[in-house]
């Protein structure tokens, strides 16, 4: 799993769709693409895909991983640009702090920038405003305070209004991160808390299974 801390950026090289497969190819940092080995887990800009021909000397440093038709379905990954700047953040090792929040890499929708403004002219010091609309069918997973993974970045909810959502952005996120780089109309990874999710899974499953019977009328005192 992945906590939604980006560690850098990276940027895409090719976007390459092959017979049964498409295949994106992306140039990192060789700090972190030395790390890696075939078959492990990356997540690029949210999405955790399985890293293939990792070529740590070369120039620029690159890996590749195969998109699946769901990958394809459900993120923008398959869309971007050659030059397209990425977040990236490898997994999280077992024991070490949760600085963000459980990240799966688990894409469930995009959703679109609407805005990213600076609340003052100190663009080098301020804070942003991240503005952005979801698919209506993510809006009862989205409430105030709580986590969201934005392009694989860990983020806390600020409002919600219908299916828009703000969000809150230091100027370290902002620098560190492919933020910087879109603009409105880009398609953005979202994926929201797994662990509402779950709760909503476990709130149907007890409903389905809920009789009303004599024996729990009387003892609830009707």
């Amino acid at each position: 799993m992945f906590t939604g801390l980006i560690e850098t950026t990276g940027r895409v090289l090719a976007v390459t769709p092959n017979a049964g497969v498409t295949r994106i190819s992306v140039a990192a940092p060789a700090t972190l693409v030395s790390r890696l080995n075939t078959g492990d887990s990356v997540a690029v800009s949210g999405v955790c895909l399985t890293a293939l021909d990792i070529e740590p000397h070369a120039f620029p440093p690159r890996f590749s991983a195969d998109l699946a038709a769901e990958t394809i379905a459900r993120t923008t990954l398959s869309r971007l640009a050659a030059e397209t700047v990425v977040n990236l953040e490898l997994p999280t090792p077992a024991g070490s702090p949760l600085g963000g929040h459980v990240v799966q890499g688990h894409v469930d929708a995009t959703g679109t920038l609407i805005e990213l403004k600076p609340l003052t002219a100190d663009t080098m010091t301020t804070d942003y405003r991240l503005r952005f609309s979801v698919p209506d069918s993510l809006t009862r997973y989205v409430v105030e305070k709580g986590s969201i993974t934005v392009e694989g970045i860990s983020l806390t909810v600020a409002a919600v209004n219908r299916n828009e959502v703000e969000i809150a952005i230091i100027p370290h996120t902002f620098a560190e991160t492919n933020l910087r780089t879109l603009k409105p109309g880009d398609g953005l990874n979202i994926e929201v808390d797994v662990l509402g999710k779950y709760a909503e899974r476990q709130g149907h499953a007890e409903a389905e299974s809920f009789t009303i019977t004599e024996q729990y009328l009387i003892a609830n005192g009707y």
